[in-house]
């Protein structure tokens, strides 16, 4: 199935969603394919934040569905929203596709047959893609920055951060999870950006220097 965007306000689909989760809790597949029609187009946008391979991602999605069919009585409308809910399934089974691919055996022999009858490992003549100590260093200032200046945005930007680049959620969806009006989560979040990116460019000025 391809996903299906919606329209539908944020607040009347969250609605939706709790209504049709609950109802399919119960086994009801009329609100099975009401419940993809709302919020599939939504959780594949999470899954290609992490997996951008568009095949594998629509996969995933499908995964998802079905995790969701079999564990739809286990969602608790008090303790969270439903596409919260909905996001974090997607985002963990795409976190783990990511590991399935890296877990799999390659099934491709890098070994080739010499003229003198000995075997050779074309892997062993390839230059190495490990990064190297100057390069691992970069990494690490690099990550030391980032987190340096994330920690100087206020609670309220980071919390609009977290939600809406780490679960995916979008500023109408960040503005009802956290119950603030929705031109009030765009600021948090553009001032967000712009402190990040006044900060980084201070912190890479020496060198260009």
């Amino acid at each position: 199935m391809t996903p299906t965007p919606s329209a539908t306000p944020v607040t009347d689909r969250s609605q939706a969603l709790s209504q049709a989760l609950s109802r399919v809790a119960l086994g009801d597949r009329a609100a099975f394919a009401e419940l993809y029609r709302l919020s599939s187009a939504h959780m594949l946008g999470v899954i290609l934040r992490i997996n951008n391979n568009r095949a594998q991602a629509e996969d995933v999605l499908q995964e998802c569905f079905v995790n969701i069919w079999r564990a739809a009585q286990s969602y608790e409308a008090a303790r969270s929203q439903p596409m919260t809910w909905l996001s974090s399934i997607a985002r963990n089974r795409a976190i783990d596709s990511l590991r399935r691919r890296k877990a799999e055996v390659a099934t491709v022999s890098t070994t080739v047959l010499a003229d003198d009858g000995s075997d050779s490992d074309l892997l062993a003549r390839m230059p190495s893609q490990d990064a190297g100590p100057l390069e691992l260093l970069q990494q690490a200032a690099e990550s030391r920055q980032l987190t340096h200046c994330i920690g100087v945005l206020s609670a309220e930007q980071q919390q609009c951060m977290a939600l809406a680049y780490y679960q995916g959620l979008s500023h109408a969806e960040v503005a009802q999870h956290l119950s603030q009006p929705l031109g009030t989560v765009k600021s948090w979040v553009r001032r967000a950006l712009m402190a990040l990116k006044d900060c980084l460019t201070r912190a890479a000025a020496p060198d260009r220097a």
